[in-house]
């Protein structure tokens, strides 16, 4: 292999003649060989966003000159629009600032750059900066934009398939269930309109989240006190960051409080997580309704999109279902772990960043395209079986409850118990029991006045 020397304070390194990063890349690659899981290229092309907006700043504040932050900027803007993206090898498994990570982008954009004219990873390119307030702020960045671009369009998208759904089986009566035993009827309508109502106020915690997701600690440097940068560094780029992404992004009130804690985002992914456990709940209502064909509840119709087993022919699966409801698995255990990190900064830093970054993107990324494949291969798809939720509702013994208010609980209990017990209807254990006549009985039991 070609190689090229590169030295830092620890010493000199041969590295890939074609590689964009440099010396402290490289000793990253050898440190921290650890798994297979890569920084998301979400927060490298925040942290690329960064440097852009640094160098024009810097131009701004007389702290670097024309042609120098201009290749800079250039450079920044060809990793953020995801054209270097190879250039970013390094595991997620680092140094909880997520140092080796802005040093990467630091020398790659420096390569880039000195095409043009000499340009020093940390002089230059990290000038008026530290990780410790880079990487939250890509940490923020990344989260509020992949936020805004992909789960919020995703849940609104299932939210409306919902309501659809609501008016669609607004008129096809049930039995409710309660303990998973009988209960008194509802619609199918409105069983589908809960769900819709959950996600809504989901959204509603997603978006008052954000709000303070969109303060960075962009200023602070290394411990929140802005020492070797200016004082309007920190406001300018989260202004230009504002601007550019389209984003409500500004500079947070506390630095110290920005770097050393992630409130912010474990709010936001609380907010994710109350999303899991109400699409694992309707997710799981709708698979019970589902189950069968013949030996289940029957009620819906779920599509049928491939062959469910290897060895029963005509097996079909809820499978939609069962990944939606892998990932809100998979997001409520991303949840305990951020909880665990983000309680893990110690004075002025919390070093737990990378896996707070790794785990919100991933949640984020698994909830907007399991939402986005269940809504398009399941839920629009299903149909309401008028027949079965008939015939479940006429079986069901809670029926009875409309007889109460005119015969009282306890003769309405022995005609359910009678009912049980000998096998018949609940109007033949009425008529029976002498309790009420047919007349009455037909009068007061009506499943669709019990709404």
């Amino acid at each position: 292999m070609t190689t090229r020397t590169e030295t830092d304070s620890f010493g000199s390194l041969e590295i890939p003649v074609d590689a964009l990063w440099g010396v402290q890349t490289a000793r990253s690659l050898h440190f921290f060989a650890i798994g297979s899981q890569r920084m998301p290229l979400e927060i490298v092309h925040a942290l690329a966003l960064i440097k852009w907006a640094a160098a024009q700043v810097n131009l701004q504040l007389q702290r670097m000159d024309a042609a120098k932050a201009q290749a800079i900027a250039d450079a920044a803007l060809q990793i953020a629009e995801g054209r270097h993206d190879d250039a970013f090898p390094l595991s997620v498994w680092q140094t909880g600032s997520g140092t080796q990570t802005n040093m990467n982008v630091n020398e790659v954009i420096a390569r880039i750059a000195s095409a043009r004219i000499t340009v020093h990873p940390n002089d230059d390119v990290n000038r008026g900066q530290s990780s410790n307030d880079v990487f939250p702020t890509a940490m923020h960045m990344a989260a509020l934009e992949q936020t805004h671009i992909r789960l919020l369009p995703a849940l609104s998208a299932l939210h409306q398939e919902l309501l659809i759904k609501a008016v669609e089986f607004k008129d096809m009566v049930k039995i409710g269930r309660t303990h998973m035993q009988d209960a008194t009827p509802v619609t199918l309508g409105q069983e589908f309109g809960g769900y819709a109502a959950q996600l809504a106020l989901c959204e509603e915690a997603v978006r008052h989240a954000l709000g303070a997701v969109g303060k960075l600690a962009i200023g602070g440097t290394a411990v929140g006190t802005g020492i070797n940068t200016h004082a309007e560094f920190g406001p300018r780029v989260a202004a230009l960051l504002a601007e550019k992404m389209q984003l409500p992004l500004t500079q947070a009130d506390n630095l110290f409080a920005a770097m050393a804690g992630h409130e912010a985002l474990v709010a936001l992914h609380g907010s994710l997580r109350m999303l899991a456990i109400a699409l694992n709940k309707m997710a799981n209502d709708i698979r019970l309704m589902g189950s069968g064909p013949r030996a289940g509840l029957g009620e819906l119709l779920l599509p049928q999109n491939e062959a469910g087993s290897s060895i029963m022919p005509g097996k079909v699966n809820p499978t939609q279902i069962e990944a939606l409801t892998m990932v809100c698995a998979q997001v409520m255990g991303h949840d305990v772990a951020i909880g665990m990190a983000a309680a893990q900064g110690q004075f002025e830093l919390n070093v737990y960043k990378p896996l707070i970054a790794l785990n919100m993107l991933d949640s984020i990324r698994l909830l907007s395209d399991a939402m986005q494949s269940f809504r398009q291969h399941c839920l629009m798809g299903i149909r309401a079986n008028a027949v079965q939720l008939e015939r479940n509702l006429q079986s069901s013994l809670m029926l009875v409850t409309a007889l109460a208010p005119h015969i009282g609980y306890d003769k309405a209990a022995r005609i359910a118990r009678h009912a049980q017990q000998q096998g018949t209807s609940l109007r033949e254990a009425a008529l029976a029991l002498g309790h009420v006549t047919a007349q009455e009985f037909d009068a007061w039991v009506r499943p669709e006045d019990m709404l």
